[in-house]
C-alpha cells in the first residue's frame, strides 16, 4: 500500500527556495521522498472556462475512481483461485502503480497539449466512458456464465432429494416403452434399508417382485428403483410416504438428458474458450456428469503489456488467460493512466485559478516514508509555506475542520490532493489553505476520493 501527497506552490524565486527548504528538511528527517511532478503547459483559455473545467474535472475524478475500483474488484473476482497474483495483474503501462506515479510523464501522443484544455478533458472523459460501457457488458456476460455454472454445481452436489439424477441413472435402470409398467425412484433413509427390502412389494398391489435395486447413495440415504403397474402409482406413493420413503419425481427421457448434457458441455466450452482461467472454478473434484469433471486450472503468468498497443493485438497475447482477464488488465492500465492525467489536469486548473496568470507553479509529489511521519510532514509544509496565507500565519486553527473553508479559499496556499490510505473525512481546507484530497490504492483494489471546498 502506497501513500502520496501532491502539492502545488507558485514558481517564483521565493517559493522555489521554499520548495528547496522543504526538500532539505524532509530528506534530513526522513519524512518523505519528494519528486517533481511535471505538468506541461496547456492552452488556458478564459478564467470562466477554467472555473467550469474545475467542476467538470471534479466529477470526472470521482467517475474515474469508481471505474478503477470496479475494474480492480473484477480482477479479484475472476482470479478467485489465484488471489496472490492479483497485484501483479494491476499494472499501469507495464509497471507497478507506485513506479508509474513516481515517474509520471504526460502522454503527448494520446492527449496533445496543443489542443484546447477543454478538448483534452473531453478526450479523457470519452475514453473512460467507453471503458465503462465495455466493462458493464463484459462483466454481465461473465456473471451470467458464472451463475449458470454455479447453479449446475448446486444441482450436481446436493443430496438425493435436490440434485439432478441425470448423471446417476442409466437406461438399464428403467422399464421403458411399456404400456402398463413404470419404474419409480425412491429415496430410502439408510436406517430403513432393511425395512424397505421387506415391505416394498406389499406397499401396494401390482408391485413387480424383486424389482428393487440400489443405484446410488449419499450420507443420508439411498436411491432405489422399483417397478409397478401404472394404475397403482398414486396408491404406492401414498403408502411409501407413510413409511418415510420418498418417491422422486423422475421419468427417464433420453432427449431431456441429452439436452442437459449438451448444455453443460456448452457452458464448459464457453468457460474454457471465452474465460479460460478467469472463469469461476467449481469445487475441486466435483462432477456434473460422469464424463465431465470440472477442475480449476492455474492461472498463467501475466504478459507485460506494451503502451499504445491496440486492444485486439494485446488480447491475443497471454496464453492461459481468458479474454476477460486480458481485457481487464489492458483497460485497468488505460483507466489508471487516464486517472493520473486527470490529477495532473486538476493540479494545473486549480493552480491557475489560485495563483493566477501567467502560468507559473511547481507541483511536487511527496511519498511519506512512514505513517507516523504524516503529522510532522504537514507541520513542515505549514511552516515552509506559511507566507502564502496570512490568515494561516496568524492562527494555527485548522479551518478544514473548525473554520470557514470558503473564506479560507480566498487566500493563496498550497494546492490539493493530499493522498491518505484511509476513508475520506469531511471536505475542507487544511492549514495554510491547501486543499485536501485522499488517494489510495492497495491489494486487490484501487480507488480515489478528492475533497474540495
Amino acid at each position: 500500500m502506497s501513500e502520496f501527497w501532491l502539492i502545488s506552490a507558485p514558481g517564483d524565486k521565493e517559493n522555489v527556495q521554499a520548495l528547496e527548504r522543504m526538500n532539505t528538511v524532509t530528506a534530513k528527517s526522513n519524512l518523505s521522498r519528494n519528486t517533481k511532478f511535471t505538468i506541461p503547459d496547456f492552452k488556458v483559455g478564459t478564467l470562466d472556462s477554467l472555473v467550469g473545467l474545475s467542476d467538470e474535472l471534479g466529477k470526472l475524478d470521482a467517475f474515474a475512481e469508481s471505474l478503477i475500483k470496479r475494474m480492480a474488484q473484477s480482477v479479484v473476482d475472476v482470479m478467485e483461485d489465484s488471489e496472490g497474483k492479483v497485484q501483479e495483474n494491476l499494472l499501469a503501462n507495464g509497471v507497478d502503480l507506485t513506479s508509474f506515479v513516481t515517474h509520471f510523464e504526460w502522454d503527448m501522443a494520446k492527449y496533445p497539449t496543443k489542443q484546447p484544455l477543454v478538448s483534452v478533458v473531453d478526450t479523457v472523459a470519452k475514453q473512460l466512458a467507453q471503458i465503462d460501457t465495455d466493462l458493464k457488458s463484459r462483466t454481465a456476460a461473465y456473471n451470467a456464465l458464472k451463475t449458470a455454472l454455479e447453479n449446475l454445481e448446486r444441482r450436481s452436489t446436493g443430496n438425493l432429494f435436490t440434485r439432478t439424477l441425470s448423471d446417476i441413472v442409466s437406461k438399464e435402470d428403467f422399464v421403458l416403452d411399456s404400456e402398463y409398467l413404470v419404474t419409480l425412484l425412491v429415496i430410502v433413509p439408510k436406517t430403513s434399508y432393511s425395512q424397505w427390502q421387506k415391505t416394498y412389494e406389499s406397499l401396494s398391489d401390482m408391485v413387480v417382485p424383486r424389482s428393487t435395486k440400489l443405484i446410488a447413495e449419499d450420507t443420508e440415504g439411498g436411491l432405489f428403483t422399483v417397478t409397478l403397474f401404472r394404475k397403482v402409482i398414486d396408491d404406492f406413493k401414498t403408502k411409501a410416504k407413510e413409511n418415510k420413503f420418498m418417491v422422486r419425481e423422475f421419468y427417464y427421457d433420453e432427449k431431456e438428458i441429452k439436452r442437459e448434457r449438451e448444455e453443460m458441455t456448452r457452458l464448459l466450452s464457453d468457460r474454457k474458450q471465452q474465460y479460460q482461467n478467469s472463469c469461476v472454478a467449481l469445487k475441486k473434484g466435483s462432477s456434473i456428469y460422469r464424463d465431465h469433471k470440472v477442475k480449476g486450472a492455474p492461472l498463467g503468468s501475466p504478459a507485460r503489456l506494451a503502451a499504445g498497443q491496440p486492444d485486439r493485438e494485446r488480447e491475443s497475447e497471454g496464453e492461459g488467460e481468458g479474454p476477460l482477464l486480458r481485457w481487464l488488465k489492458v483497460n485497468f492500465s488505460e483507466a489508471f493512466i487516464a486517472w493520473i492525467h486527470i490529477k495532473a489536469l486538476r493540479v494545473f486548473v486549480e493552480s491557475v485559478l489560485r495563483y493566477g496568470l501567467p502560468v507559473n507553479f511547481q507541483a511536487v509529489l511527496l511519498q511519506p516514508q512512514r505513517k507516523s511521519a504524516t503529522k510532522r510532514l504537514r507541520e513542515v509544509l505549514n511552516s515552509v509555506f506559511r507566507h502564502l496565507d496570512e490568515v494561516a500565519a496568524a492562527s494555527t486553527l485548522d479551518v478544514g475542520l473548525c473554520g470557514n473553508p470558503r473564506a479560507a479559499a480566498q487566500h493563496p496556499g498550497l494546492l490539493p490532493l493530499r493522498v491518505l490510505p484511509h476513508r475520506p473525512g469531511p471536505p475542507g481546507l487544511g492549514p495554510s489553505g491547501f486543499l485536501q484530497g485522499r488517494w489510495h490504492y492497495g491489494h486487490g483494489s484501487c480507488w480515489l476520493q478528492t475533497l474540495r471546498s
